[in-house]
């Protein structure tokens, strides 16, 4: 086998293995070959199964030779961002609080991924309790871009990302509570989809703010990420917040024509502070669509400048609520030395988590405190339904909308670090999308002057994920950006 056919994308490889053109145990041994050689340099994964994964290779490979239909995505090796439960394997939440934590079941989502065929090569790095922007957050140390070493892949989701771009694996999962799906996949240079909030069962993904977070995926094409959602998506009576909807192909639309297509414009998105590389890739690739026969629409969107104190409170407070539970008890870290029950949850949670976690702990206590309620986390609510309002006046004017996903490309590690407002910041165009519980979609569309990838953001209405894919396909089908490999680590 080449390693041109080890680094294909999940639709060449699933093809490829069903046409026995080569083994899964041959994919997967090349790819954990990749992963090994790369660990020391990008720090990508916290745990790597590779017993357990060429022992679902083999399966995966004795299902192919059966005359039946095999599953859709049989053989074909992914990550797991280790948020996510995987029976048996660490879910770590990159924390401290976790590192010894074995999950006794799999994640919704992780089942729906194992019974579509696909083998599990390992977990992937992110920030602590999917805690921020950069994935320098994490207990194990930061995740690296493979674009350049020296700066950030983007964060919580930055080991998935930066594992995809790198051609460690085909495609991974992410969560995405602000953008951390959509963000690093713009700072990593591959395609990342937050699907609508309840299309993927929250069950079994270790919770940051309840209403917020949203299991989605990483690849490199947008006809991948369809295939992924397939299989991640649907009912799951298990989670309360889960929606009941028929099932549906999310690839079914991917060839359709983009003649008449309408794309929103936001004042909002194109302002100051957008840096001249991205402003510059995102008006070239909105050229690109016009080529194909979409209009662009000026809209507005007045309240999306509050998206981000918004969040942040409301995120805060759920996180405080939700983390409560690690308290060294039942589970997770316990300090050696305590006098009492309240000596031993306070130095347990001390040592168990890392600054940005008891930082968002403490905001969200206080906005949930007497006296702070009404005027914080009520007020916060009120203003995300304001903000949903805005988006759904402007999808009566067009069908998607478009703009940079994040307003700078990749920034040096440690930039950042003792600025928590300026990374905050990082997500401004994502966290709407959270907010609303809207799609988003990050592709690659260009590179800055120092070689670092850009992302343009698509947006849509509720349940239009096929049609988010349609318009990515579109224009991958006419491009290379995603097409381009990070130095180094060329097949």
């Amino acid at each position: 086998m080449t390693g041109v056919a080890s680094t294909g994308t999940v639709a060449e490889l699933a093809a490829a293995l069903r046409a026995r053109k080569l083994s899964s145990v041959e994919l997967t041994t090349a790819l954990l070959a990749r992963i090994e050689q790369a660990q020391s340099t990008l720090n990508t994964f916290v745990t790597i199964d590779a017993e357990g994964a060429l022992e679902q290779a083999r399966a995966a490979d004795a299902v192919l030779t059966r005359p039946d239909e095999p599953p859709p995505l049989a053989g074909v090796p992914i990550a797991h961002k280790d948020v996510i439960m995987t029976a048996g394997l660490p879910t770590t939440c990159s924390s401290r609080m976790l590192a010894n934590f074995i999950a006794p079941y799999d994640a919704h989502v992780a089942g729906g991924l194992r019974t579509a065929g696909t083998v599990l090569v390992g977990k992937t790095n992110m920030d602590e309790f999917a805690m921020g922007s950069s994935n320098e957050t994490s207990w194990f140390g930061p995740v690296r871009n493979p674009w350049n070493r020296d700066f950030v892949p983007g964060g919580s989701s930055g080991g998935s990302a930066a594992a995809v771009a790198a051609r460690l694996v085909p495609a991974a999962t992410g969560t995405d509570t602000g953008g951390s799906i959509r963000q690093p996949a713009s700072l990593s240079g591959v395609c990342g989809l937050k699907p609508t909030y309840g299309v993927c069962s929250r069950y079994g993904l270790v919770a940051f703010a309840s209403s917020l977070d949203t299991p989605g995926m990483f690849a490199r094409t947008a006809e991948d990420c369809g295939l992924l959602l397939n299989a991640m998506a649907g009912h799951d009576a298990r989670d309360s917040t889960s929606l009941d909807r028929p099932r549906e192909d999310y690839t079914r639309d991917l060839e359709l024509p983009l003649e008449g297509l309408r794309i929103g414009m936001p004042a909002e998105y194109f302002g100051d502070g957008i840096d001249a590389d991205v402003a510059a890739a995102v008006d070239q690739a909105l050229a690109q669509f016009r080529k194909q026969g979409a209009t662009t629409v000026p809209i507005v969107l007045p309240n999306v400048r509050l998206s981000v104190p918004v969040y942040y409170v409301i995120a805060s407070a759920e996180a405080s609520s939700n983390l409560s539970r690690f308290d060294g008890v039942r589970y997770g870290h316990r300090a050696k030395d305590y006098t009492d029950l309240a000596d031993m949850y306070s130095k347990s949670r001390a040592e168990g988590f890392g600054a940005e976690v008891k930082r968002r702990i403490l905001i969200g206590t206080y906005v949930l405190s007497h006296g702070y309620y009404d005027a914080y986390y009520l007020k916060a609510q009120q203003v995300r339904r304001l903000i949903a309002d805005d988006f759904a006046r402007a999808y009566q004017q067009c069908d998607v909308i478009m703009g940079p996903t994040a307003p700078a490309p990749a920034f040096r590690i440690g930039d950042k670090t003792d600025d928590p407002v300026q990374m905050y910041l990082n997500d401004i165009f994502t966290i709407a999308g959270n907010l609303t519980g809207a799609p988003g979609i990050s592709i690659p569309c260009g590179f800055d002057r120092r070689g670092l990838p850009i992302g343009l953001q698509i947006q849509a209405n509720y349940f239009a994920e096929a049609r988010l894919l349609n318009v990515a396909h579109r224009y991958q089908l006419d491009t290379d950006w995603h097409a381009r490999v990070p130095g180094g680590f060329a097949p």
